[in-house]
Formats: C-alpha cells, sequence, structure tokens
C-alpha cells in the first residue's frame, strides 16, 4: 500500500446503491454538509458529456475509480483497450457484468502496466481519493507513460478543501463513527496549482453540461523506453473480483494481471 490513507468507501449503503442502479447517497462531513452522490448517473450508460471525455482518450486507458463500469464498458464496445480499478467489490462485479475489465485495487497498490499507460481517468469527484491531491497527481504520474494523458474532473467552483467525510444514505443519518475515510474536493484552479510540478503540464480545461474538467500531461522520464500495446487478454474473472494482494503486471500488456 501507498504511505497515503485511503480507507475503502465500499461500504454496504454504497453497494446496495449500485445494486439498485440509485441512491439516495451522500457523503456527510463532519459539520453535516452533505454531497450527494450522482448514483442514477454513474449506474446509466455514458451520456454525451462522458463521450466526448471518451473521444479525447489516447492508447490503453486506466479508469481511476470505475465504480460501475459505465466508462470502461463504453471503451469496449468500442474495442479500446481500458481497465477500471475500484476499491469496492460491488462496482467491480458490476463492470465485469457488463463486459468490461475491472480488477479490486486501490489506485496507491501495485498496479498492472505501471508506467505504461497512455490515459488515466479521474472523473466522478474521484481526484477526492485518498484526501491529498499531490500524493495522488504523483501516483498518477508513476503509472503514465512519458507524455501519458489525465483527464480529471473538478468541482464547478473555485473549491480546495480536504476533509474527512462517511457514506450515508439519507440526510439525517450521521452513521458508524468509525467509517470515516480522507477525501478532497477540487476546483479546477486548485488542481492546477497542485499540478504546477516538474511532473506535470497543463495540457486543457473545459466545461460541459455543467461539468468541469482538465487535462494534464505527464513530464516524467523514465530511464528504458516504453511501449503502448493495443492488445490483451481478458483478465481472469475470479481474480478480478477479489483480489487485494500486491501482484507483479506481467506480459506485455498493461492490462494482463494474472
Amino acid at each position: 500500500m501507498s504511505t497515503v490513507s485511503e480507507r475503502p468507501w465500499s461500504t454496504d449503503p454504497y453497494a446496495d446503491a449500485l445494486r439498485t442502479g440509485r441512491g439516495p447517497l451522500f457523503l456527510r462531513r463532519g459539520d453535516g454538509w452533505l454531497l450527494p452522490l450522482e448514483v442514477e448517473r454513474w449506474c446509466a450508460r455514458a451520456d454525451a458529456v462522458d463521450l466526448e471525455v471518451l473521444g479525447r482518450c489516447e492508447g490503453a486507458v486506466l479508469d481511476v475509480g470505475c465504480g460501475p463500469g459505465r466508462l470502461v464498458t463504453e471503451l469496449a464496445a468500442r474495442s479500446r483497450l481500458a481497465l477500471g480499478i475500484d476499491v469496492s467489490e460491488a462496482a467491480v462485479a458490476h463492470t465485469v457484468r457488463l463486459g468490461g475489465q475491472a480488477l479490486r485495487r486501490s489506485v496507491f497498490e501495485p498496479l498492472p502496466g505501471e508506467g505504461r499507460w497512455d490515459t488515466a481517468l479521474l472523473l466522478d469527484g474521484n481526484l477526492g481519493i485518498g484526501g491529498d491531491p499531490r500524493a495522488l497527481l504523483r501516483r498518477l504520474a508513476e503509472l503514465l507513460l512519458p507524455g501519458g494523458l489525465l483527464i480529471a474532473e473538478t468541482v464547478p467552483a473555485d473549491v480546495d478543501e480536504r476533509v474527512d467525510v462517511r457514506l450515508v444514505r439519507a440526510a439525517d443519518n450521521q452513521g458508524p463513527a468509525d467509517a470515516t475515510f480522507p477525501w478532497a474536493r477540487l476546483g479546477t484552479r486548485a488542481l492546477l496549482r497542485y499540478a504546477d510540478t516538474p511532473a506535470w503540464r497543463a495540457a486543457d480545461q473545459w466545461t460541459a453540461g455543467g461539468r468541469s474538467f482538465v487535462a494534464l500531461r505527464s513530464r516524467r522520464r523514465c530511464s528504458r523506453s516504453r511501449s503502448t500495446i493495443s492488445s490483451a487478454e481478458p483478465p481472469n474473472s475470479r481474480a478480478v473480483i477479489s483480489s487485494q494482494r500486491a501482484r507483479k503486471p506481467s506480459g506485455e500488456s498493461p492490462v494482463n494481471d494474472r
């Protein structure tokens, strides 16, 4: 595991919401502030805004925090190489049932194809993973090829917040005290500040359908050349759903994870 503490938010309310395809579901801050989670949109097919994002993706795509897998399965339907990772067993199982490739894994754990992904996605609030944007950006730079593309969805407001939250089913439910986990919310300006390092350069930013996005390019140098892979065998379904162990990537494909 990484030095960053990333507590799984795959609690029963989240699994139940994915199974039914609907909320309500919230992230609750300690002061009672609530962030509604868009379960219905996540469980639906990729919409026009999603398709615009996917049209910008290059080569092999890693969807970090893939949820129920609408983006991974859309890419698979287009014969694009894509892998989703998520700490939620229910999310990974849902993605696999839809025909996408996914692993139950934290982004801070060893992953297949490290340093060989062309594109990484951080959508649907997943910039918040781990509650430490600098650590998350450092990790994404390790996963991408030099010159690789990161597409991140930001909060459509000038926000830079790092807090402990818990997942709750209803606005009046405080949830168990031991279920809190670190989370972050970043607007575009905040993300660009964190990305102002030798590892990244800003490539683009845009809004669509009330959502905001930033594209960054990795400037990480590596000691040896790496090749982009255009095909891969589907991972073993049992390993996809249950794996939490650290494994070394095998073969030439970034998705191969036996």
